[in-house]
This record gives C-alpha cells, structure tokens and sequence, in this order.
C-alpha cells in the first residue's frame, strides 16, 4: 500500500465545493489511474481482475489482483491454490474469491504521474458534463451574468460556471458593454466541445421581453393574462400582445401596472426601449387595428385569409400615415410581426385618387370597349354584306346557260 496522507481528501472536498465535482468522482479518478500505471508498468495490456482500493481511514491506496481459490491452479494470474489462499486469509475456501495486493515497489512516483494526468482530465470532463447539464436546463431561459471582455466583436459574459458568448448580431445596436458590468441574457443554444460547452447567449432576443413582463407582471405568472406575440427591434421599439382569460382583468392594464410601474421597469431594464402594449384579439380587423397603434385607423380590408397568404389594406387619415409606418417602416413592420398579417397602408387621400384613377381607367376602358363593339358591328355587317352580294353573283351564274344546254336546244 501507498502512503498519500490526508492531503488529497483534504483537496477533493475543496474542488467539490468550488467547482460542484463531488469527491467520489476524484477518488474513482485516483484509483483508475493507479490501474492504468500498473498495467503499464507491468506490460498488461488486457487483465479484468485488477483494481486499486483506496482507504480513506489509513490514508493508503494499493492495487489488488482478484483470484479464484482452486485445488488445482491452470492460471496463475486469475487462481490461487486453497494453501496460498490460506496464507492471506484463513476463513477462505475453494471456490471462494479473494483480493491479493500486487503493488509494485517504487511504484509511488510513477502512479503519481499517471494520476495526475487521469485526474486532471477526469476534472475537466466532469465539469463538461456539469455545465452541460445545467445549461441545457437553462437553454430557452433568461439568466443573469457579468461582462468580462470584448473579443472581436463578440462580448464574453461569466454566467457562473462558464463564459458564454454574445454574437454581435445578438447585441443591441449602440449598447456599450463595459466589462464588470452585469447584464441579464436570454440562453440561445449551448454546443458541446472537446473543452467546455460553448454557450451562446442573446440580448436582443424577443424572449427577453416576455421573461420580464413574467417576472414584472404576477398576472402572467399566474396564468390569468396571456402573452400571445412578440415583435421586437431590439434598442428601439417593441410590440407585445397581450390577451386577459378573466373578463375582469384588464390585460394592458395588468402590464402598465399602478401609474405605469411596473412598465417603466421593464422600459429601464431595456435602457428606455419603447414598448407598445396590445389588446390581442381573434377578430383580425380589431387586431390589425390595434397593432398598428397609436396611429388611428379608418379601415382594414381584408384581401386574402388563407392557408397561403394573410393580406389586409389599412386606411389611415392624411396626417395619421407617416405615424402608422413608422420611422423607415419600423411601426407597420413590427406589426406585421406581431400579426402575422401582410399589411399595406394607405392614406385617405392616396385612396381616394386610386379610386377616381381606377373609375377614369374604369370608364376609359368603358368607351374603347364601345368603340370596338362599334367596329365589330360595322365590320360583320361589311361581311354580311359581302356574303349576300356572293350568294346574288351564284345565282346569276347558275341561271346563265352554258354551251351543252344551247346545243340541246338546237337539236
């Protein structure tokens, strides 16, 4: 048996409580490499009966071959005779198993360097599995971390027991991320490496939106207000729709909170990004027309609602047009979004000459299809007449007599 003293043990519960890889994990660690140095030492390749025991009262670790107690030994590595046996145990008999210990001497400083390879690369991959396992849980959530660096654009962010990576498309656009600064990021996806798993955190992501009003809103938690969409340019402006399940709750209400609470703390975790509360409904007009707000609407027309295309034609008036759009399309296309609806917007006064532009077309083709009505008329009655006159010059001719017929007559 090797003498290794109290230090390890003393070392393992350190590591379990730091880095969460439990003491069982490093002792197993400890004893297959003290397997994999004897079997390398002694030149056995393949031998399934031996195994290090590690005893934690003494301190002392050893390695055990396994053997069979027989009459009559065959295999000298696998049996042992019942007087040898003997010799190591006396209560034992033939049929019996017992441990024998095949330390080599001199053996401490070669198991020592072939342990502290295993061990360290049993560490590393138990802490693999660990954050895999605790980020695959928390994949689809929203956790909070500390910046550390930026590095080629993409900004690494300590979320416990790893730093993930924030892609410059997850970012938001003129945020500046200082690093010891926390920040709350949504988890995207978490690859697995040869290293540490790599995970990939947003903070731009619509989820984002949705956990905080969650968080904000006790309504929501409680199932009693429904988010049922969102749409979001991250850094500028957000439409969120929200639907109530008790006729006595107020959905938007429930999410602005006592003089606008606790919107304005889900406006100040998202440095002051706009946030439009809507009041989802299952009729497609009301929706449309509430996701379009605050510009007020005229109308909605439907134009297609089918398993192909959902399209509606919204009328606002002449001053309510650029509000509806938005700065660069940003209003019309966050509720096309939060819709699912194609929407095209119109003024009243870019309908109304559409339509006087449609009835001049209307009338212009009106008149062509007269003028060639007309035409038609005069050129089938040219045809008509042409087959008359024809019919006229068959009737001369056949009343014409011919030559045989004169020569009858003259006969």
């Amino acid at each position: 048996m090797i003498k290794i003293g109290t230090a390890l043990f003393e070392a393992c519960e350190e590591l379990e409580r730091e880095r969460g890889i439990s003491k069982e994990i490093l002792v197993a660690s400890l004893c297959d490499a003290m397997v994999a140095a004897y079997k390398k030492h002694m030149r056995i390749k393949e031998a399934t009966n031996i195994e290090a025991i590690l005893d934690e009262q003494s301190g002392e670790i050893g390695v055990f071959r396994t053997k069979l107690v027989v009459d009559n030994v065959e295999d000298e590595d696998t049996q042992i005779t019942l007087n040898d046996a003997k010799e190591i145990a006396e209560d034992v008999e033939v049929g019996d198993e017992i441990k024998i210990e095949v330390t080599p001497e001199q053996f401490g400083r070669i198991a020592a360097q072939s342990a502290k390879q295993v061990i360290t690369q049993r560490i590393r991959e138990a802490e693999r599995g660990l954050v895999l396992n605790e980020f695959l849980d928390k994949k689809g959530t929203l956790t909070t971390g500390i910046i550390q660096r930026v590095e080629n654009r993409n900004v690494i962010v300590n979320i416990g027991k790893t730093d993930a990576i924030m892609p410059q498309k997850e970012q938001i656009p003129g945020e500046y991320y200082k690093p010891g600064n926390r920040i709350r990021v949504f988890v995207l996806n978490v690859k697995e490496t040869t290293r540490l798993p790599q995970v990939i955190v947003s903070h731009a992501h619509a989820e984002i939106v949705r956990e905080l009003f969650e968080l904000e809103v006790p309504e929501i938690e409680d199932g009693i207000v429904e988010i049922k969409s969102i749409s979001r340019e991250a850094g500028y402006r957000t439409k969120i729709a929200v639907w109530s399940n008790d006729p006595e709750v107020d959905s938007v209400g429930a999410c602005i909170g006592p003089r606008g609470s606790r919107i304005q703390t889900i406006v100040s975790e998202l440095k002051n990004e706009k946030i439009d509360i809507v009041r989802y409904s299952e009729d497609p007009v009301e929706y449309i027309v509430n996701a379009l707000s605050p510009a007020r609407v005229v109308s909605v027309d439907i134009l297609a609602n089918d398993e192909y295309s959902q399209e509606a034609m919204v009328v606002v008036p002449d001053d309510q047009l650029s509000l509806a759009i938005g700065r660069e399309g940003q209003n019309v296309r966050l509720a096309h979004k939060l819709t699912g609806w194609k929407i095209d917007i119109k003024s009243v006064s870019q309908m109304e000459k559409a339509e006087s532009q449609n009835m001049a077309n209307y009338e212009e083709n009106t008149e062509e299809y007269s003028d060639d009505e007309e035409q038609v008329d005069e050129l089938q009655q040219e045809i008509e007449e042409e087959m008359n006159q024809q019919e006229i010059d068959e009737e001369d001719f056949a009343e014409e007599p011919t030559e045989e017929d004169s020569e009858d007559v003259e006969e």
